[in-house]
């Protein structure tokens, strides 16, 4: 992992605060009115000494006690809007950041997903987002600073006076009882933020699996605005929970505020006793008010500041990440197509030892079917990757109609492809949504039309809700083929020029398969169609069949062409054949 000197990180979070200075500013002032009170405390001790120590003066005195319960009330209320503004601020740093980030793996390639595992590109997206709060507070000089002046303070009131020691003590009772009153709610709240955070990784898991989709349906600001929905709801549910525990400090201030009265109190009549001397009462006051701050402070964990800046590292180096295949700076937009894909001396690699396809040359005419067969490894699904540009060619070209796949937009290019992958991925949503997914603007008698040509109507309108039922995790209340032919369905509303069927129905029962197919020829209808396939018998009408072995084309043809030729594809179709009868022959 690439190291960042500490600075620059922390300059670098501090460029998302600038939306939110405001915000700061007012927590700022209620910062310098709560610490304020600590300048106060001073005087009003002067005048215990000086008023009531020397003049005896019990009524006085009480005017005090009565003056500091005020004031740490006020202090309460200035401490609620010092924390509450400053989570806000946080908190809504930590939303932008994930958000920024979010948006840049939208735009990263593909081979960056490869390479990284989902876990941990989740991980990045939540909690190291999130520990960046921690670094963003810079929480280390308060914890030391205030580690110092509880030890000390709390020291030091033990060997002043013991028994007065004690008499703060008397108020932890009432300090648990709150703890604990809060605590249920606290609880309560944190199961909530953990839900939202649940439903946040729930949807980066859908989005980060499904990235072929998304990108084949230009659906990166679709996928966008529906993470910026989640977000939200996971930063009000956090900023509950940050209300609660801004309300409890104040309480807990207030208690300690009673305990330094009765200190206070004792102790002045202990002066007037002759039990303590006045001098020892003011240094056992500065130190029971100075416990304050260290109570509230000590209660951040020191392993936060650490963990936020390896945090930053990891979230930066992801923001620092280039995409492989970019977009040129002045890429043209791609007109509507005929749909003439040509091959041109193809090379690409993986990576620089295992090329995957080397001087590749294929053309396909407009309108026509053209399948990919071959051994596993071949290179059949490379051929499908190269056409939307989810990576770029090493060598060679390849061209639409002519013009260079790397010369226009993204958007452009993947409006007119689509895809239907041997692994279909639907959404946890509708199936209405999902077939939408086409295209997010169709009318429901469009959706209807494309269910009805992917021979997927008649099954929808059985399932419990009809096309308003949910799909489930990844589809899992459907049935193979019945994702295949939702996925299907979604391919046909967009209405693309060329499609890349890849293995399509390879995973699916004899039964499901002749549904699922019929649909696929009719989607294939007067569209360029390139078609991988591993059942051979599922493309014996095509056009034009290429068999590839080792990243190059050997054979080409129809199918009968290519059974007369007893090469590689005869060999294939003769051991798919032989095994097809001998399990026919089995189960009869």
């Amino acid at each position: 992992m690439k190291q960042y000197n500490s600075w620059q990180s922390y300059k670098r979070l501090l460029m998302f605060i600038k939306p939110y200075k405001m915000r700061l500013v007012v927590a700022v002032i209620c910062m310098a009115l709560s610490g304020a009170s600590d300048v106060v405390v001073p005087w009003l001790i002067k005048d215990v000494i000086d008023k009531v120590l020397a003049n005896k003066d019990i009524y006085t005195l009480n005017l005090i006690v009565i003056g500091i319960l005020v004031l740490f009330l006020l202090r309460g209320f200035f401490y609620f809007g010092q924390k509450y503004l400053m989570s806000f601020v946080g908190q809504k740093i930590v939303n932008d950041i994930r958000e920024t980030l979010y948006r840049h793996l939208q735009t990263l390639s593909l081979s960056y997903f490869d390479k990284h595992k989902t876990g941990n590109i989740m991980s990045n997206l939540t909690n190291d987002v999130t520990a960046l709060q921690t670094a963003i507070a810079g929480n280390l000089i308060s914890f030391v600073q205030e580690a110092v002046i509880l030890v000390g303070s709390l020291g030091s009131m033990l060997f002043l006076y013991w028994k007065l020691t004690l008499l703060t003590l008397v108020i932890v009772p009432l300090v648990v009882f709150t703890i604990n009153f809060f605590g249920s709610r606290l609880r309560r709240a944190g199961h909530d933020v953990q839900g939202k955070m649940a439903d946040i990784t729930s949807l980066l898991e859908e989005a980060i699996s499904g990235i072929r989709i998304i990108r084949s349906f230009n659906r990166e600001d679709f996928e966008i605005r529906r993470f910026m929905v989640q977000n939200d709801r996971n930063f009000w549910a956090l900023m509950t929970t940050t209300k609660l525990t801004a309300l409890l400090t104040p309480f807990i201030q207030f208690f300690a505020a009673i305990a330094v009265t009765g200190i206070i109190w004792y102790g002045g009549m202990s002066v007037i006793d002759g039990e303590m001397t006045a001098g020892a009462l003011i240094a056992f006051l500065i130190y029971a008010i100075n416990l304050a701050n260290p109570v509230r402070r000590i209660s951040e964990i020191y392993g936060d500041i650490q963990k936020s800046l390896a945090a930053a590292d990891r979230v930066f180096e992801t923001i620092d990440t280039e995409p492989d295949v970019k977009e040129k700076p002045d890429a043209i937009v791609l007109p509507p197509v005929k749909g003439e894909v040509e091959f041109n001396h193809v090379s690409f690699a993986y990576d620089k030892d295992h090329p995957a396809l080397t001087d590749f040359n294929l053309k396909v005419a407009p309108g026509e079917v053209v399948a990919l067969v071959g051994p596993s490894g071949a290179g059949k699904s490379t051929v499908a990757n190269l056409l939307p540009r989810f990576y770029d060619v090493t060598g060679g070209s390849l061209t639409i109609d002519g013009i260079d796949v790397r010369d226009v937009t993204f958007s452009s290019l993947r409006q007119q492809i689509g895809l239907v992958p041997q692994e279909t991925m639907l959404f946890n949503a509708t199936v209405r949504e999902n077939i939408l997914y086409g295209h997010l603007d169709a009318t429901d008698e469009e959706v209807v039309a494309a269910a009805k040509a992917a021979n997927a109507h008649d099954f929808i309108r059985e399932l419990p809700g009809g096309y308003e039922a949910l799909v489930g995790d990844r589809g899992s209340s459907l049935s193979g083929g019945q994702r295949q032919r939702i996925a299907i369905a979604r391919a046909i509303l967009k209405n693309p020029r060329i499609l890349i069927l890849d293995e399509a129905t390879s995973a699916l029962d004899t039964e499901s398969e002749k549904i699922v197919q019929a649909a696929l020829d009719r989607l294939m209808e007067g569209r360029t169609a390139v078609v991988i396939a591993h059942r051979l018998s599922t493309v014996r009408n095509a056009d034009n069949i290429v068999v590839i072995d080792h990243g190059r084309i050997v054979e080409e043809g129809t199918h009968d062409e290519l059974l007369a030729k007893d090469g590689l594809y005869a060999h294939l179709y003769a051991v798919q054949f032989n095994d097809t009868t001998e399990e026919t022959a089995s189960e009869g």
